[in-house]
C-alpha cells in the first residue's frame, strides 16, 4: 500500500501574455487545512483577480476545485488534472492570477493554470509513502557483515545505528517485506540476533527506491 505526497510548500510562477500566474503547492492531512491553505493564499494576494484552487485528500478519497470567477472549466479542474496524472493525493495547489490586461481565451487560460501547476510540481520533492514496520536489531559484531550485507537487498530506510557493546540498527522495513526480511535474518545468524518489531506506519521510501 502506498500513496504519493509532496515534502514541503513550493511555489512557482509563469508569465502567459502579462498576465502572472503564482501556483503555490501545499502538502496537507484533511479538508480543513486545505481550506485555511486557500484562506491563507487568498489573505496574502487579496488585489488578485482570481485565487483558483484544487486539492486531494487521501483520507475518504475527497477532491475539490474552484475556478475562482474564471470561465468554468478553465481552471479548477485543470489544475485537479494536474495533481491526478501525478498521483498526488494529500496536497492542495493554489493558483493566483494577476490579470496583464490581455485576455487569454479559454485554451489559454487551460494552459496557463495547468502548467503553472505543472511547474510546481516538478519543484516539489515527491514522497513514496509505503506502509511499513519500524524493526530494531541487535546483534554480535561478527554478525554486523552479513547484516549489513542483505539488508540492501530489501530497501530498507536505516534510522539509526549504535555501536556499543553490540550492534543494534533501527531500520523501516516495507510490510509486505518485513516478515521474509526477519526470516531470513534469523537464518543467516542461526537465531543469533535479537528483533524487534514496531507497529505498522507510513514513511517515506523514495530515496530507498533511488538505489535500486
Amino acid at each position: 500500500m502506498e500513496y504519493r505526497t509532496i515534502e514541503k510548500a513550493v511555489t512557482a510562477t509563469l508569465i502567459e501574455k502579462k498576465s502572472e500566474f503564482i501556483a503555490h503547492l501545499f502538502p496537507i492531512k484533511t479538508s480543513e487545512e486545505a481550506i485555511a491553505c486557500i484562506e491563507s493564499v487568498k489573505k496574502e494576494h487579496r488585489k488578485a483577480r482570481h485565487n483558483v484552487y484544487a486539492y486531494i485528500v487521501r483520507d475518504q478519497n475527497t477532491s475539490r476545485y474552484s475556478d475562482d470567477g474564471e470561465p468554468q472549466g478553465t481552471a479548477g479542474i485543470p489544475v485537479l488534472d494536474v495533481l491526478m496524472k501525478n498521483q498526488l493525493t494529500d496536497v492542495c495547489c493554489v493558483v493566483t492570477r494577476y490579470f496583464g490586461g490581455i485576455l487569454l481565451g479559454g485554451g489559454g487560460l487551460v494552459r496557463a493554470y495547468s502548467g503553472s501547476a505543472s511547474m510546481a510540481v516538478q519543484k516539489a520533492k515527491i514522497m513514496v509513502m509505503r506502509q511499513c514496520r519500524p524493526i530494531k536489531l541487535s546483534m554480535n559484531y561478527s554478525l554486523y557483515g552479513k547484516i549489513s550485507y542483505i539488508l540492501p537487498q530489501y530497501s530498507v530506510i536505516q534510522q539509526g545505528s549504535d555501536f556499543g557493546n553490540n550492534v543494534s540498527l533501527s531500520l523501516l522495513v516495507q510490510e509486505d517485506l518485513a516478515e521474509k526480511l526477519c526470516n531470513d535474518l534469523i537464518d543467516i545468524t542461526n537465531g543469533q540476533i535479537s528483533i524487534e518489531k514496531g507497529d505498522v506506519l507510513f514513511a517515506d521510501f523514495s530515496s530507498a527506491f533511488k538505489n535500486l
